[in-house]
């Protein structure tokens, strides 16, 4: 027995990944019980959340301004554009900090079954900044599921007619990963890009 607000904030909750409706409840009693050290501070970080994040114009990138600071980085080499599916990708690939050049958020993957085509997602505007005179190499950085493979297939068609490099990231065997615990796909990946040492 709970009221309309609690209901909303549980059916709120739920709709976050990982959370389904027994986690939600949890959270949302939690939640509840602590207005002051959790609640309110949460409602006054999603508010002000909503209120300064942008999408980048250039990249798709969110942040408190546009370009994202990402974009407006002289430090960031401007002849490397990295695609990825998702913000969530960039934020894993900047964890590393391994990669020094521009980002590319395609917004998701091209996908028949869901009705989502090229202009569904920012392939345009990627083509665009991949045929710039700055642009060498572009980065396919799309998951290794169906989607993402056929997505960055769509990509390299798109762009075969250019003189940028198009590049894929290496699928195979993880580093610390033992043969004997990976799935078939990766084992088959891992053999077809090998390379010589």
């Amino acid at each position: 027995m709970s009221t309309p607000e609690i209901e909303r904030l549980v059916d709120l909750l739920a709709k976050l990944p990982g959370l389904g409706p027994r986690s939600a409840r949890r959270a949302a009693l939690h939640l509840i019980k602590r207005p002051g050290q959790i609640m309110q501070p949460l409602a006054d970080a999603l508010s002000g959340v909503v209120a300064a994040i942008r999408t980048c114009t250039a990249c798709g990138n969110i942040d408190s301004v546009d370009p994202c600071r990402i974009c407006d980085d002289i430090e960031r080499d401007r002849g490397v554009i990295c695609v990825i599916e998702d913000v969530a990708d960039l934020w894993a690939l900047e964890r590393t900090a391994s990669y020094g050049g521009l980002y590319h958020v395609l917004g998701g993957t091209l996908s028949a079954l869901d009705g989502v085509g090229p202009d569904d997602l920012r392939i345009g505007k990627l083509l665009d900044r991949a045929r710039s005179e700055a642009v060498i190499e572009v980065i396919l950085a799309t998951n290794a599921t169906v989607a993402g493979q056929t997505t960055a297939h769509y990509i390299t068609e798109r762009l075969a007619d250019s003189n940028v490099k198009i590049s894929r990231l290496a699928h195979g065997v993880p580093v610390g990963g033992e043969l004997d615990y990976l799935d078939d796909g990766t084992l088959t990946a891992a053999l077809k890009s090998r390379r010589e040492v």
